[in-house]
């Protein structure tokens, strides 16, 4: 890809970049939120057309019509939100729209020795698409070569829906191939994945490598970068900032090509330690369904970290004790007083604020105005029954420059707005409220290093005025790095919460396999 520019409505998302790919490589594609790095693929993916620039591929230049065109040229995207039909098995999914068929007459393939089966074209448009019976005994037979190939072991006729959510990345690897990809992208695959899936999926990675099949592995885990790529190329602001080969991936030089400066202090200092008051009181605290049972206190002014592994029950918690979905038993206590917490209403109420784990799905609306998302919670304030413009902008304005929310206007749809300022917005929308007590379930997921380190020191300053913070998060660097106490969750019960002095990575992973 060379001088590859692209323009959206006020904003310029990239800039004449350059992108080299060679055989069997697998390349890191890093930047920050914004930079520009899913913009770049889906030119690549025939989602967008480049405004300016040209693609070669095997040193044939090509003009990428659309994701179809870019199928039939052996590139095959993964994007972060896979693209499953959870109602289908897992062969109807790794062949949707491209089954083999009886009475069709089979098409010529090309293979580079990544399936041992002629994988299956998207069908031609026209009259004849979509003629003849799928024949149910090929499908299974070619799906049951690839799902060999990537490490699937559940059976084909699995619905997806049940699969975890490693396996689920896996069907979408296998869907790649069956469309003979030589050319694969794969956006922030490990997001939502435990260590352990993260890991088969790099064994994966490495065999298809072997294979000859190229790679593009987008992340903003820069320690998964280091250990799986072989060079990297970093965005920033829409540009090409710089390339690392493998001997200098390390996250010191990618951070600093990044961002543009050296974080020297990724984490802030943590507040002075002394007595404070019980904000939040939880006696034999049972989710609903019984998944969880939890006894603990959370003082104002602290951040309290809480961990486990994948599976532990964290958000199951945190939305039952926000009233998403109301505990079974237990006592609540706020402040000293007795408290109900049967829905969000009453949680808001109380003073309380959850920045639920999806926020695309669950902590902003994004296809409305990124003033209506901040000022949503608190739209019965604003003199029913109709709106106080007026003081909605006022307050959103306030939030907008308190969390230094980049946009180019406060009417702008959060969708086009970067995955970090998508993030300030779901924090703006409680802050609003000035929480007493603000739970954060991974606040940090999907963002840039530089962006991570904007809303580590907006946590610390929200714990230092007084707001009682709890913060569940699946990286440990995170919960040790800002956390004052950590509350460690194992199947659904807390089995340990270690003070300052006492977290480290073994201590927490000791507790959260049940030990005690």
């Amino acid at each position: 890809m060379k001088g590859i520019s692209k323009r959206f409505p006020g904003v310029l998302a990239l800039d004449r970049v350059d992108l080299e790919l060679y055989d069997g490589e697998i390349l890191g594609l890093i930047g920050e939120n914004g930079a520009g790095k899913s913009t770049l693929m889906r030119i690549l993916g025939g989602d967008y057309p480049a405004d300016g620039g040209t693609i070669s591929i095997a040193g044939e230049p090509v003009r990428i019509r659309d994701v179809r065109h870019a199928i039939s040229l052996g590139v095959s995207v993964i994007y972060q939100e896979l693209n499953l039909a959870p109602n289908l098995d897992i062969a109807s999914n790794i062949f949707l729209g491209r089954e083999p068929r009886k009475g069709l007459l089979a098409r010529p393939t090309r293979n580079h020795g990544v399936v041992a089966a002629p994988p299956c074209r998207p069908e031609p448009r026209g009259a004849l698409s979509g003629l003849g019976i799928v024949d149910r005994k090929e499908l299974y037979a070619r799906a049951g070569e690839l799902a060999e190939r990537v490490g699937i072991s559940a059976s084909l006729t699995t619905l997806v829906e049940v699969l975890s959510p490693g396996e689920r990345q896996l069907v979408e690897v296998a869907k790649a191939l069956s469309m003979d990809a030589r050319i694969l992208v794969l956006d922030e695959p490990t997001s939502s994945l435990a260590p352990a899936e993260a890991q088969k999926l790099f064994e994966v990675m490495r065999r298809l490598q072997e294979n000859g099949v190229s790679m593009i592995y987008i992340s903003h885990r820069l320690a998964e970068v280091r250990e799986i790529c072989d060079r990297v190329i970093v965005l920033r602001d829409g540009m090409r900032a710089g390339e690392l080969g493998r001997d200098h991936i390390r996250h010191e030089e990618m951070v600093k090509l990044m961002v543009g400066r050296d974080i020297s202090r990724f984490f802030p200092e943590h507040g002075e330690r002394k007595e404070r008051e019980v904000v939040l009181s939880v006696r034999g605290f049972r989710c609903a369904g019984g998944k969880c049972d939890m006894t603990f206190d959370l003082h104002a002014g602290e951040i309290l970290g809480v961990a486990g592994l994948v599976g532990a029950g964290r958000t199951e918690f945190v939305t039952s004790l926000f009233g998403v979905e109301p505990a079974e038993h237990g006592k609540v206590e706020v402040l000293g007083e007795r408290a109900e917490v049967r829905s969000p209403s009453d949680a808001i109420r109380l003073g309380m604020g959850l920045v639920p784990e999806d926020r695309k799905q669950l902590g902003v609306i994004l296809e409305m105005a990124l003033s209506e998302n901040i000022s949503l919670p608190s739209i019965g304030s604003y003199n029913p029954p109709f709106m106080d413009r007026k003081r909605e902008t006022r307050l959103v304005t306030e939030m907008v420059e308190a969390l230094d929310i980049k946009t180019p206007s406060l009417t702008q749809q959060v969708q086009f707005l970067s995955g970090g300022n998508q993030q300030k917005v779901a924090l703006g929308k409680w802050l609003s409220l000035n929480p007493r007590i603000l739970i954060l379930d991974e606040p940090t997921r999907g963002i840039d290093v530089g962006s991570k380190s904007e809303i580590y020191k907006l946590i610390r300053k929200l714990a230092d005025e007084g707001v009682a913070v709890m913060m569940v998060s699946s990286e440990l660097e995170e919960v040790i790095g800002l956390a004052d106490r950590v509350m460690v969750m194992h199947e659904g019960r807390c089995t340990g919460i270690l003070d300052r002095d006492e977290i480290s990575e073994e201590n927490i992973m000791h507790l959260a396999t049940g030990g005690k």
